[in-house]
Formats: structure tokens, sequence, C-alpha cells
């Protein structure tokens, strides 16, 4: 594997940023966002109103912090919401066990419960800061990081460009150019080029993400395998589940994870067919979205089945059909709940979710069509016997069916799931090896520190 050379840049050292350097797009945008400034108190109402800003932590957003930097290095993660959050869970462990301190943005609601969920109470949650420079030079003089991990592909341009004028080290990690967004990136060439050579490396999740990198500028780029192979299982309470087991024992049971709207109506009549050969199917929908819930109970009931809610802390009963799981942070207690997992957001096009935490956690995977999210994964997983597609309800109903019907051929999926996701692994591993030269820098100066 190609190696990085050690880093130069050291972080806090502000240099002019040379605005005739760059791109007209990037001096349009750097100009428009911070005459927009004005305009923030209106955005975050309006986001306030719909439930997208914690009302608490609005200062966030721009730039303003009551939480205190730590003393020694710090390593800033960035990721843009839940996935690209938990993404992160394995390597996040291995730099606290590096007694490094980190700092964790992401943009949503959703990831930061998670992240107070999931995750240990050293590590500092903020939300990213709206990419005004004002904002952005705010953030930075606040947290003076050490080093900056991008994950995947959120690439917010003032607040990479303001990074790199303070020369502060930043590698792009676990990243992914979809086939959607790589034609869009290409037709504005100049601009993700500007951007995508202030990282000191990309770490690609995939020859092909590495392709299209190279094609777009960066000049660095390693493959280093998808970090949400390396994710460990969710965890669950074992009191909630023991309580879930009783009140579903002797009755088949189906999960629909992260779902997406446009599959909960696919979902319930699914249901519907194969409750006549099943007798007493449960159908499980954790909605990607949680505030969902109800909506998605009133579709339900409207078409005759009966739902259950979970956010009104209601457990399925004997007469329950569909139990609507409308919480955050759940997913590691359905997983082990029952023995076949759908996919959501592949049977509309929204890409597919993450397929892995359901296999470790011992549930065969069915999905749809729409998996362009994590395309090697699933034809890795399709083409060993480890997931089964569906296109259509049809096909819902039918691989539903064999599977709930047939022991041996849902253990055939999981063991062959197992053992691609095994043979796939190895990210964090050489993701960690890349950083090395970085992580050995930060050593060096904790040492000096201390001494």
């Amino acid at each position: 594997m190609k190696r990085p050379v050690a880093p130069t840049r050291r972080s806090g050292v502000r240099r002019p940023l040379l605005a005739n350097s760059l791109p007209m797009t990037l001096r349009v945008y750097r100009s428009l966002s911070s005459a927009m400034v004005p305009l923030s108190p209106a955005l975050i109402s309006r986001r306030l109103r719909l439930g997208k800003e914690d009302p608490a932590r609005v200062g966030e957003r721009r730039g303003m912090s009551a939480d205190v930097r730590p003393a020694g290095p710090l390593v800033w993660i960035h990721g843009a919401s839940v996935g690209e959050v938990l993404a992160a869970a394995a390597l996040i462990e291995r730099l606290r066990a590096l007694n490094l301190r980190i700092l964790l943005t992401s943009g949503t609601v959703t990831s930061a419960a998670i992240v107070a969920k999931r995750f240990p109470s050293d590590v500092i949650h903020q939300y990213v800061p709206y990419d005004s420079p004002r904002y952005v030079a705010r953030f930075l003089d606040h947290w003076r990081p050490s080093l900056a991990l991008f994950i995947e592909s959120d690439l917010w341009p003032n607040l990479i460009l303001s990074s790199a004028a303070r020369r502060l080290p930043m590698v792009l990690i676990n990243g992914r150019m979809s086939q959607r967004s790589f034609p869009r990136w290409q037709r504005v060439q100049g601009t993700i080029s500007a951007l995508l050579d202030k990282f000191d490396i990309c770490l690609a999740q995939s020859k092909t993400d590495a392709d299209r990198f190279t094609a777009l500028g960066s000049h660095n780029v390693i493959v280093t395998g998808n970090l949400k192979l390396d994710v460990p299982a969710p965890p669950a309470d074992g009191n909630k589940l023991d309580m879930l087991m009783s009140m579903t024992r002797g009755r088949p049971v189906v999960v629909a994870a992260s779902t997406h709207p446009g599959e909960e109506e696919i979902l319930t009549d699914t249901h519907r067919t194969l409750a006549g050969y099943f007798p007493g199917l449960l159908t499980v929908i954790v909605p990607r979205h949680p505030d969902r819930g109800e909506a998605i109970a009133r579709m339900i009931a409207a078409s005759g089945l009966n739902p259950t809610l979970r956010s009104h802390e209601d457990l399925p009963t004997a007469t329950t059909d569909i139990y609507v799981a409308d919480t955050m942070g759940e997913l590691g207690l359905f997983y082990r709940l029952a023995p076949i997992v759908f996919m959501g957001g592949s049977l509309v096009e929204h890409g597919g979710q993450n397929p892995i935490e359901a296999i470790k956690l011992g549930a065969s995977v069915v999905h749809g069509p729409h998996v362009f999210n994590f395309t090697d994964v699933y034809e890795a997983l399709d083409s060993a016997g480890g997931a089964r597609r569906a296109d259509t309800q049809e096909a819902l109903v039918k691989q539903f069916g064999q599977m709930l019907a047939d022991h041996k051929a849902r253990e055939a999926v999981l063991t062959a799931s197992e053992r691609v996701v095994g043979q796939l692994g190895g990210a964090l591993e050489r993701t960690l090896s890349a950083l090395e030269p970085y992580l050995l820098q930060l050593r060096i100066e904790m040492g000096a520190a201390n001494a």
C-alpha cells in the first residue's frame, strides 16, 4: 500500500487565503456566504420550527460553544449525519486508546442524539457551524484542532479553505464519491479540485471511489476500504430485549430497518399477504426518521391493519400487526429480535442502508434494487448468496416467505453473509496505518508537553 509522507503542516498557524488563486465559483460562494450572515437568525428560526435544530445549542451553528477545549492535541472528526458518525465509532475508540481527545461534529439532531447514546462522555460533540467564513473562523479559533478527519464527502468550502489557511492537516477518510455525485462534480471540476487539493490524503472506500477522486483532482489517494464494514454491532438494553422477546414469543417476526417514504406502504401490503400464510406474523417497521411514526401508524390503520407505536411506550400485543419502532438508537434491539431484516432505502431511490450491523447480529438480509450507497457491499453479498434482492412487492413477499418457511435457507444466507463481511473487513487497520504519520506527530507533541 502506498504510504503518505509525514505531515509538515502545523495547526493554528494562520496563512493568508489568496482569494485570487481560487476558482470564480469559490470566490462567489465565499462572498455570498459572508453576505448571508444577517439572514442566519431567520434560517435558524425556521429550522427550529421544523425540529432540525436543538434550541439549547443553536449557538454552535454560529461557531460558539459553552464547552472548553481540552488541553493537548485534539483530533477533529466531521461527518454529515448518523451513518458517517457511526462509521467512525471504532476509529474513535482506537484514537481514545492513544489518549487523544476527540471533537466530533455533525449536522443533524438525530446524529447528536446517537452520539449522546452510543459514544463515551469524553467525546465532545458539536454541531458543525454554518459554512460562513465568520462562523467557521469562530469555531476554529475556539477549538484549534490538531488534525481534521472528514468522513466520506461532506465538503463545506469555507470549512475546508479556512482550515487549510491555518495549516491544519486534513485527511478525507472513508471517502465515497457516488455514481450520482461524480458527474455533478465533473461539471465544476475546478471547484472540487481546489477543495480536494487541500487534503493531505484521500482514503477511499473502493477502487471506483479512488478513481473518481483522482479524476476530480485528489493528488494522494489510497484505497483503505469501508469503515462501515468494521463497525461494532450496536448495543441493546437487555431488559428491553427480554420484554420484547416475551411479548413476541411464538410469533414469526420480520424487521424493516431504516425505511423511507414510499416503502412503508409496500411493507404494509407485504405483511397483509404474508399473514395469510404465516398466522401471527409481526412486522416491525423502524423508520429512518422517527418523527414520521405517527403518519406511518395512521397509514397502517387506514389500510385495515392494527399498528402499535413504540414512541407511546407501548409493546406489541397479540393483536398488533405492525409495530412502528419510532425511537432513536434501538436498531440493535430489533436486529436481535428478528431473524430476517429488510434494509430500507432500497425500494425507493435513496441508495440503501448499511446491512453490516444486522448481519453481525445474526439477521438474514433482504434488500431492494436501489443500493448505490453500498454498491460493492451488496454486490459481494448478492453474488455469494449472502443477501436476497427483491425488486418488487411480489418479490419481497416471495423472499420473506421462503426464509420464514425454511430455517435452513435462512441460515445459509446468514452464513454466506458473515463470510463476506469477514472478507471485506480490515478498513479500520488500513485507515490507522495511513494515519500513522499524523498520529506519531501528535504523540510527539503530547510527550513534549508532558516533559
